[in-house]
């Protein structure tokens, strides 16, 4: 049975002036999906989130959230404020203290007492800065700074959440800090949307992504699809017997469709299969008495991949 859809748009469009920024874009992401945007600089991404997020009107085309028509007139407010949105450039006020901060904005968001005050430790933990709530936003770390955005981003319990580059200039750790959180809020049931240039992050977090080039969406898929068609995988193999029957030995897998000679006694085997099929070729070259040392198998990952269909975009 399909999911329902969280986001439809439909020739979704923004021009300024003679710069067509989104073009013509039909996205579609299932309800309780992690959706990773990608593409370069100047794509068309940060314009896409914008429109969703209500802080740019379409020059034509259609938004959809969970069915509802979306529209920057006073018509809908109730649902916009399902969406929770963190601009990559969202100001801090570093003069208040982290509670007094998103006090403030649970007040804005029409939060009432008891809930007001519960919903603030809630996104406290979930961020895990209970025990900055009475420090000054001048003090914290970078991703601690991030940590708090995000937490003011979900205050109002958002059914979609639009993140744009939230990882951008931080360190290893912090990155780490905030995969976890977006875990959290996943396992909950929120539908996220996140444009990163990191495109490790995305490649843990995601179940979907979109591909943007020069304002067109030119590839949205699952990660899982994505991979089957367009990832190749590789195996390291290397032998302390005789080359020549190892490589007799490959020749009779049809799976197999290159190698190449990496050092003496090691080929790195281009392989058309999956994680069955290599336990496949390990088990009929441990039959063929092939004395292997190793047998490393390895997968394509998200920035060959994205590179790859750009090269294919290009020529």
């Amino acid at each position: 049975m399909a999911r329902e859809l969280a986001v439809r748009t439909c020739g979704l469009t923004k021009q300024f002036d003679r710069h067509v920024a989104v073009n013509d874009v039909d996205l579609q992401i299932a309800a309780g999906e992690v959706y990773g945007l990608i593409g370069p600089n100047g794509a068309g991404k940060t314009t896409l989130i914008r429109m969703l997020a209500t802080a740019e009107e379409p020059t034509q085309g259609e938004i959809y959230i969970h069915g509802d028509r979306l529209l920057l007139d006073q018509s809908n407010t109730t649902l916009k404020r399902r969406l929770g949105y963190l601009p990559d450039d969202f100001p801090l006020y570093d003069n208040l203290t982290v509670w007094d901060y998103l006090d403030y904005f649970a007040r804005l968001y029409f939060l009432r007492e008891p809930r007001r005050t519960q919903r603030l430790y809630e996104v406290l933990e979930l961020v895990q800065l209970q025990y900055k709530r009475k420090s000054l936003i001048a003090t914290l770390s970078r991703g601690m700074k991030q940590r708090l955005s995000l937490a003011r981003t979900v205050l109002h319990e958002p059914i979609l959440l639009l993140l744009d580059e939230p990882v951008s200039g931080l360190d290893p750790v912090a990155r780490m800090q905030f995969r976890e959180i977006i875990k959290v809020l996943q396992e909950a049931g929120m539908t996220i949307l996140i444009s990163s240039h990191v495109l490790s992050d995305l490649a843990e977090l995601c179940t979907s992504v979109g591909i943007m080039e020069l304002g067109y969406l030119v590839e949205s898929a699952r990660l899982q699809d994505l991979y089957q068609r367009l990832s190749h995988r590789h195996i390291l193999l290397t032998t302390l017997g005789d080359f020549k029957q190892l490589q007799a030995e490959l020749n009779n897998n049809s799976l197999v469709k290159a190698w190449e000679v990496m050092a003496e006694k090691q080929l790195r085997v281009d392989f058309d299969g999956d994680e069955e099929d290599c336990a496949e070729l390990l088990r009929s070259l441990i039959a063929a008495n092939i004395p292997l040392t190793e047998f490393h198998c390895t997968q394509e990952d998200l920035e060959t991949i994205f590179l790859k269909l750009g090269h294919q975009q290009a020529s």
